[in-house]
């Protein structure tokens, strides 16, 4: 499997990333001779399909699970001073990785013109997706209406703007409303499972449309409608929604979280909408995913 390199925004140095389930992905999407014999009939017959992710985190949710969470702490280098409880507190591993962190771990960029980013993850960033043409896999265009499941919605937004956010199973996975809003009710386009590590993503760009999914419109008085999709992944079968819909939501306000696994957010916005920071589109204009933590800053409203 090929090195997947990251920009960090805090220290502004490419990093390394430290995959984990490295192996797992090297035998699905690798090109040794087993992975190729092998991977296809194993991501096709099994990976894919909910029930694996379902049995998966009954085993994470497991009493015996527990005795994985320090291991992970220490080889991922995690702050455990930033965990809401002490890490005696989580009784599984699936705990653990749904923790909360305290508020003064992830401070929320200020001022109303200014919409945050809404997970840790590793982002990328279009200005215009008109003008995009293949982000992740060079001549792959990126297909909104399959996304959206709607094509008078992907022809509303075929030139706004649009973050991607990829959440490793090492980050912090609630994620959280990017700027004041009434979010409405959240739907649910059912899907696959594959893997949205970038691996994943360079054999086949699609999954991004093929996978399960949510969709939430967020009606904002500076930033017009955000589109919010969740997207689900090997091991995270399980999308959960913690805000009420209909109401004021404040920036900041925690809208839910992924069970095990890694996972996606997908945020787009109209036209015209949003200037996205320029440190972040300039990592995407060099083809570099961006870690960014929720809170900072992630651009500024244009009407």
């Amino acid at each position: 499997m090929d090195i997947i390199y990251y920009l960090d925004r805090k220290n502004g140095k490419r990093e390394i990333e430290k995959v984990y389930g490295a192996r797992a992905l090297k035998l699905l999407y690798g090109h040794d001779w087993i992975s190729k014999l092998v991977g296809p009939v194993l991501l096709h017959s099994l990976v894919k399909y909910s029930f694996f992710s379902a049995w998966y985190g009954k085993w994470q949710a497991s009493v015996k699970s527990k005795n994985k969470i320090e291991p992970f702490i220490r080889e991922f280098g995690l702050d455990p001073l930033e965990f809401l409880e002490e890490v005696s507190y989580f009784k599984s591993f699936n705990d653990f990785f749904i923790r909360k962190l305290k508020p003064t771990a992830r401070p929320l960029a200020l001022g109303e013109d200014v919409a945050i980013i809404p997970a840790d993850g590793r982002y990328l960033f279009y200005s215009d997706l008109s003008q995009v043409d293949g982000f992740i896999v060079k001549g792959e265009k990126f297909d909104l209406t399959s996304l959206l499941d709607d094509a008078d919605l992907a022809a509303h937004y075929a030139k706004g703007a649009m973050a991607i956010a990829r959440l490793c199973p090492t980050d912090y996975h609630r994620y959280h409303f990017p700027c004041d809003c009434v979010a409405g009710k959240t739907k649910i386009i059912n899907g696959w499972l594959y893997s949205v590590n970038p691996a994943a993503l360079k054999k086949d760009i699609h999954i991004f449309t093929k996978n399960k999914r949510t969709l939430c419109k967020l009606a904002t008085s500076s930033f017009g409608c955000i589109l919010f999709l969740e997207i689900g992944a090997t091991n995270v079968g399980s999308i959960h929604e913690t805000y009420q819909p209909d109401v004021l939501q404040k920036k900041g306000d925690e809208k839910g979280y992924f069970s095990f696994g890694g996972s996606s957010l997908i945020l787009l916005f109209e036209p015209g909408k949003i200037q996205f920071d320029q440190d972040l589109l300039a990592a995407s204009r060099q083809g570099l995913e961006i870690k960014c933590l929720m809170g900072q800053s992630m651009g500024k409203a244009l009407s």
